[in-house]
């Protein structure tokens, strides 16, 4: 299920954090000064051919899901020391929803994976995304829920059977259930309705970040929903 066994594999010097100048022109007064920036070559892939290479990944995973034989110890060599992902996955905790398999048997490189239950972007997803927008260069952010999903139906379950989970279950579930407290009732399947939204609130969420917003006012960023199909394998791009 490989896109390509060798991959997009670039090099990149090792990324640098420093807080002597704003990040980019159009960010609002009033942010502290900050940069994060490459000291090497971004990708030179588009936001547009990095969701085709994920569209095209996804098509091979479900029509031709035989393993390749990937050269990961070559691979890991020329990877090591830099990194240049084309795209950027929030993606679900979820053990059946791994990112670098469903879109195709990418390599060490290719993608830049933030996962958690829910695929919410919380402050260290967020963080990660920023980072992965600004420092890396990446032009293409993807919230990837999926069917079924696991925190969206205890969300669910919070707002229409009132239900309470223990620990940092509770609150993990919480952060979906306004999302489902505005879908309660409406036609369709519940849970479906509420992953598909709660994907969509959580985009809106990334583009409105400070530094992710004027990256993708200038062109530089692209931000898209998508849903996994557990039992068919295929991701849905939807708006």
């Amino acid at each position: 299920m490989c896109e390509k066994c060798s991959g997009q594999l670039g090099r990149r010097s090792f990324l640098k954090l420093a807080g002597a100048a704003g990040i980019a022109a159009g960010i609002g007064a009033g942010l502290a000064p900050f940069s994060a920036r490459a000291s090497g070559a971004t990708t030179h892939v588009t936001a547009d051919e990095a969701l085709a290479r994920l569209k095209a990944g996804n098509t091979k995973f479900v029509t031709s899901p035989q393993l390749c034989e990937a050269d990961l110890a070559a691979t890991r060599k020329t990877s090591a020391p830099n990194q240049e992902p084309w795209a950027a996955i929030l993606g679900c905790a979820d053990s059946r929803v791994p990112p670098e398999l469903l879109f195709g048997g990418l390599n060490l490189g290719e993608i830049f994976v933030a996962r958690n239950a829910g695929n919410m972007a919380d402050t260290a997803t967020m963080g990660t995304l920023e980072y992965g927008a600004l420092a890396l260069g990446i032009p293409l952010i993807v919230v990837l829920g999926h069917e079924r999903c696991g925190a969206v139906a205890a969300a669910c379950d919070m707002v229409s059977k009132k239900a309470k989970f223990p620990g940092s279950i509770g609150p993990m579930a919480k952060a979906i259930s306004p999302t489902a407290r505005d879908l309660l009732g409406k036609p369709g399947d519940f849970v479906e309705n509420v992953l598909r939204e709660s994907a969509r609130r959580t985009a809106r969420l990334i583009a409105r970040s400070p530094v992710i917003a004027p990256l993708v006012k200038s062109g530089k960023v692209k931000i898209v929903t998508a849903r996994y199909g557990l039992n068919d394998g295929l991701v849905d791009f939807y708006a």
